[in-house]
């Protein structure tokens, strides 16, 4: 698995080890004489701790052929109202902007502002790495956080168009008006980009297009399994393996593909005394509801460490066991 996916999305529930599993895969291609770009998208932001580094928003090296960059959420939706606040502006008359600062307020609170933002970046990463990377490897939130992010480019695309379809019927209804208001009627060129380019209704429009064909540009590259692939991390216990369950099924449903399935932190054998005796018993029970249930994927399983894992020193280790990458 995984031997021609340049674009890889590694997910889970918290603190299942999504972090060092998908800085092991990407220290593993890199090894490999791959170059190799590795993204946070978790506000969490533990890239950097990991690798012992200040991570931000320009990619830094981290290892050979390994770099890495933190999308920081919060600072993405920011940036993403005011860049749409500046565009309203451009298109809108001076006494309205107090109304419009007063709406980007509003959709800065608003559910699912910060996962809209995050998608526009993250497609802007995938577009622009994919030139300058052979892999890149996102680190993403937890599982609820991520599944709302991979369903948006078909959400926004479908509200971008239900945008675009309103236009055309409002322009449609003002030519028809302007016909019958006789020649010359100001409403000619109401909403008909084609007739007046410059107006503030085709920019409108032209803003709208360049929206719709990043979502789908977005959308093709996560339904290409040519080319990108989901790797969920889980650990043998009961809520990890719910929560999996759930997300493959919604991945299932905006038929993202999966490459296979990380079972992380399993006991090694050394691990003697009542106490692993009885967790070894329930984890057992664990592995094999994991090995019947996800029986569809593949599954690697990384033993649980002695030490915690720091540096490249400790993600070569967990490399060791991650043959999911060819």
């Amino acid at each position: 698995m995984l031997e021609q996916q340049r674009i890889v999305f590694v997910g889970g529930k918290g603190g299942v080890g999504k972090t060092t599993t998908a800085a092991a895969l990407a220290l593993q291609w890199a090894r490999r004489g791959e170059r190799c770009l590795l993204v946070s998208t978790d506000p969490a932001h533990s890239l950097g701790d990991l690798f012992g580094c200040q991570l931000g928003e320009r990619e830094y090296p981290l290892a050979d052929g390994l770099w890495g960059l933190e999308i920081d959420p919060e600072g993405e939706a920011d940036r993403y109202v005011a860049g749409v606040s500046r565009t309203l502006r451009t298109l809108m008359p001076p006494h309205l902007y107090g109304e419009i600062d007063r709406q980007m307020r509003m959709t800065r609170q608003a559910p699912g502002a910060l996962e809209a933002a995050l998608l526009e970046r993250v497609a802007d990463v995938m577009e622009a790495a994919s030139e300058g990377y052979d892999r890149v490897v996102f680190d993403t939130a937890p599982t609820g956080h991520t599944m709302r992010l991979l369903s948006l480019p078909e959400v926004m695309g479908a509200w971008v168009d239900g945008m675009l379809q309103q236009r055309e019927r409002s322009g449609r209804l003002g030519r028809m008006l302007a016909q019958l208001g006789g020649k010359g009627s100001d409403l000619t060129y109401f909403d008909d980009p084609d007739a007046l380019p410059d107006s503030r209704e085709g920019r409108i429009t032209s803003v709208l297009l360049a929206r719709r064909r990043k979502f789908h540009r977005a959308r093709r590259l996560l339904l290409d399994a040519d080319r990108c692939a989901f790797v969920l991390v889980l650990t043998p216990e009961k809520l990890p393996i719910l929560e999996s369950a759930k997300a493959l099924d919604t991945l299932a449903r905006f038929r993202v593909p999966v490459a296979g399935l990380v079972v992380n932190r399993v006991l090694p054998a050394e691990a003697e005394g009542p106490f692993w005796a009885t967790r070894r018993a329930q984890e057992r029970v664990y592995l094999g509801e994991i090995a019947t249930r996800f029986a569809n994927w593949p599954q690697l399983h990384v033993p649980l460490f002695a030490r915690d894992i720091e540096g490249v020193a400790g993600l070569e280790q967990v490399a060791a066991h991650l043959t999911l990458a060819p």
